[in-house]
């Protein structure tokens, strides 16, 4: 679980040329008839390799890779994870490091200079769009063939339509997402359950249940904005976990979880999220409470740090959060109030009432087009498919070691870190961290899997957490709508002058700077700023693309 978001922003646009491939140390891909012939590619690749097979390269290779170093356990060389990694597959990785914060813009630039490694993970659907014009990095739904484990996971939890959301027009994916057997909440709001029992508020069930909390919790402490909230990442309004949790309650998608195009069910059409009524009417909630001083009007600018000293403080007693932060930060910052407690609730509950939105794809890896000329190239994907998708590896990337790090196991479901090491609340004190000393539950390589596989490592709150989360009706996708290269490159140009309108104005609307009654000359200026034509694109897209695919 990261603390970052998982629609990270967009990195810098219009890259041409491919990755290059380091020490010649990849292998293979798909069949001849997509993927072309790869005799030649198979330099320790096993010969045999399906589901539940251990990888293991015939020979040592060296893979090169793009790493994200997380502030929060950087980098080293020495942990355990890779040693036991070249143990297990004969496969030493050879990471280009570079810290999360300069992650997307060097990422970009590399690729851009043909200099990014062959495995580029950690790459956000569609941050991968940018990179398919100029040839940089391979349809990789070409290669699947050589990927018994992920095939078996799309075909077993029916994840076909999940994928066709990252299908370009040519029918094709460029990015490997992360697969998860069900759609997995984890952020929501942090709140005070000291407080809550003191004023005898109950959990909240709705939005209207946290607007009546907050104003129980103003009531009684006047002085006080009782939610003050984190997460204001540029480009986005602010309080990007907030407009993200509250939209998809209410149908729409607006923060973390903007999406330009809605789709709607009634008309069989997309149209312009930011111009529907139900984004009027997140921005109507959300401008209710800042009017009625529930809302710290600076949650939509301030640092993370800040919001989280009022927290710490007392000065407020709502926050976002998702389970790391719960334990990691929002307990921590209070230890020194007497008596408090916070818990995370399940999200609040909207208009359309007991649902969840979202896809089960993650983050997912790039393959740079270059790996492709490697002699290892099949042997890479036979790595990729064992580390990322089968049980047995995504076992080692979040536990570690059995006997080492963990003992237990499936078969008995009594996953138990071992006493000195600790793990988001889990043997809390404990002097060694899971991710910090041996470089296990990486968010660069553990993330994904089944529902028994997500939750081996959540704590009893956090179990009670998803059994009220798991039990919400998922809604359905939008149809693929696809654009072609002329198209995106077109949309770019409309969606950053809409999206820049719209990131405005919503920032205005929640904070009383502009009346809600200003909404039709508000859709008027998206008009003007070519918003028909975007959706008409989108549109014409996916009637194009229902056509060609069915």
């Amino acid at each position: 679980m990261s603390t970052l978001s998982r629609r990270q922003v967009l990195a810098a646009a219009g890259v041409a040329g491919a990755a290059a491939v380091v020490g010649g140390a990849l292998a293979g891909c798909d069949s001849e008839e997509s993927g072309g012939n790869l005799d030649d590619k198979r330099a320790g690749a096993m010969e045999k390799y399906a589901v539940g097979d251990q990888f293991k390269a015939t020979e040592p290779i060296t893979l090169p890779i793009m790493l994200l170093s997380n502030a929060a356990y950087p980098y080293k060389k020495e942990w355990l994870f890779f040693s036991e990694l070249t143990k297990r597959t004969n496969v030493t990785l050879e990471p280009t490091v570079i810290p999360g914060s300069d992650y997307n813009q060097k990422r970009s630039v590399m690729i851009s200079a043909g200099d990014a490694p062959a495995i580029i993970p950690k790459t956000y659907h569609p941050d991968e769009e940018q990179y398919i014009a100029g040839g940089a990095i391979l349809p990789v739904s070409d290669y699947l063939d050589y990927m018994p484990h992920f095939k078996d996971k799309i075909a077993k939890w029916n994840l076909n339509g999940d994928l066709d959301q990252w299908r370009q027009a040519d029918g094709k994916f460029y990015l490997l997402p992360g697969v998860h057997e069900d759609v997995w909440i984890d952020y929501s709001l942090a709140v005070r359950t000291d407080i809550m029992t003191k004023l005898g508020i109950a959990t909240p069930q709705t939005w209207d249940d946290v607007a009546a909390m907050l104003r129980t919790m103003r009531a009684a402490y006047p002085d006080n904005y009782p939610f003050s909230d984190r997460w204001s990442t540029p480009p986005n309004p602010g309080a990007n976990n907030l407009l993200s949790i509250t939209s998809q309650n209410y149908g729409t998608w607006a923060g973390w979880a903007w999406l330009p195009a809605q789709w709607d069910p009634a008309t069989s059409k997309f149209a312009y999220t930011g111009a529907t009524e139900q984004y009027k009417q997140v921005l109507t909630y959300l401008n209710g409470l800042v009017k009625e001083k529930l809302l710290d009007p600076e949650s939509f600018t301030q640092t993370d740090d800040n919001a989280r000293q009022k927290f710490a403080s007392g000065k407020s007693f709502v926050i976002s959060c998702n389970a790391q932060t719960l334990v990691n930060e929002a307990r921590k910052d209070i230890e020194k109030l007497a008596g408090a407690t916070v818990i995370k609730i399940p999200q609040p509950m909207g208009p359309l009432g007991a649902v969840k939105q979202g896809t089960r794809l993650e983050n997912g890896i790039m393959i740079s087009a270059k790996a492709r000329d490697s002699k290892n190239f099949v042997a890479m994907l036979q790595f990729i498919d064992w580390l990322w998708y089968s049980d047995e590896g995504q076992m080692f990337a979040k536990w570690g070691v059995q006997g080492t790090t963990y003992t237990g196991g499936y078969a008995t479901n009594d996953f138990k870190l071992n006493p000195e090491i600790t793990w988001a609340g889990i043997n809390a004190g404990a002097p060694k961290s899971l991710q910090v000393e041996y470089g296990f539950a990486n968010g660069v390589f553990a993330y994904g899997g089944s529902t028994q596989h997500l939750e081996s490592q959540f704590s009893p709150e956090e179990k009670e957490f998803q059994k009220v989360m798991t039990a919400r009706r998922t809604l359905p996708q939008p149809p693929p709508h696809p654009l072609n290269a002329d198209e995106r490159e077109q949309a770019s140009l409309w969606e950053t002058g809409l999206k820049d309108h719209v990131n405005q104005q919503t920032l205005k609307f929640i904070l009383g700077q502009r009346p809600l009654t200003d909404w039709d000359a508000y859709v008027a200026e998206l008009k003007g700023k070519n918003m028909e034509q975007y959706v008409n694109l989108v549109n014409g897209a996916y009637e194009r693309y229902k056509k060609e695919h069915g």
